[in-house]
């Protein structure tokens, strides 16, 4: 079985933008650099994944994942989600890959071990392993096998639609809760959640130090 965790990255020197009244565009390039390693980290942590693909235009970002074992696509112009998606999803399907596994790269609580139990919830095939946010309207984990299952309709209802489309093609859907996944870094009140879960988080925003 192979199976492959996909990353979509935005250009983390333009990422978070729903943080500008509360950070500098550089303290917003940090973080978000901070929590892609952080998602690159807990997958590598998973021995039985057959690889992850990065698909990015950040030439930044992609190198930062081959640094982590990771292959990349270059992305150009400026791709709508789930198109970058949907072309990530067909190159591992021309790996025969088995099974795809989309996670955001703003997941910093993520662990190793949520991606194993999102992967073990799967194991049938015709399964569709879902965690959706907070507030239980977007898609912050998207587990399918086969791959290309759904057309991915990531936005405003993501969870809703993913799920309904799995439905109506027959497929087993599966909820994975956990807070750790649920905790993505979209608002303030994300980014002050964060802050009170991981004291590391504000000595990654902080400017380096003058030399």
């Amino acid at each position: 079985m192979s199976i492959w965790v996909i990353i979509p990255v935005k250009p983390l020197n333009r990422a978070k933008s729903r943080l500008a009244d509360v950070l500098t565009p550089e303290a917003r390039a940090r973080l978000s650099e901070f929590m892609f390693r952080r998602v690159l980290s807990a997958v590598k942590e998973v021995k039985t994944l057959a690889g992850v693909l990065v698909i990015s235009r950040d030439q930044h970002a992609l190198a930062i994942a081959r640094d982590h074992g990771a292959l990349t696509v270059q992305e150009s112009g400026n791709p709508e989600l789930n198109t970058a998606l949907t072309r990530a999803t067909q190159v591992v399907m021309g790996w025969r890959g088995s099974a795809v596994l989309i996670l955001p790269a703003d997941l910093p609580l993520l662990t190793g071990e949520d991606v194993a139990a999102i992967v073990d919830l799967g194991k049938q095939n015709n399964t569709m392993v879902i965690a959706t946010d907070a507030a239980r309207d977007g898609t912050n984990a998207l587990f399918t096998r086969p791959p290309g299952m759904v057309n991915y309709m990531y936005g405003v209802g993501s969870f809703g639609n993913h799920v309904a489309q799995a439905k109506a093609v027959g497929a087993q859907v599966k909820l994975y809760e956990s807070e750790r996944v649920a905790l993505d870094v979209d608002m303030p009140s994300d980014l002050e959640q964060v802050r009170s879960l991981h004291a590391e988080i504000d000595a990654v925003m902080a400017p380096p130090p003058t030399p």
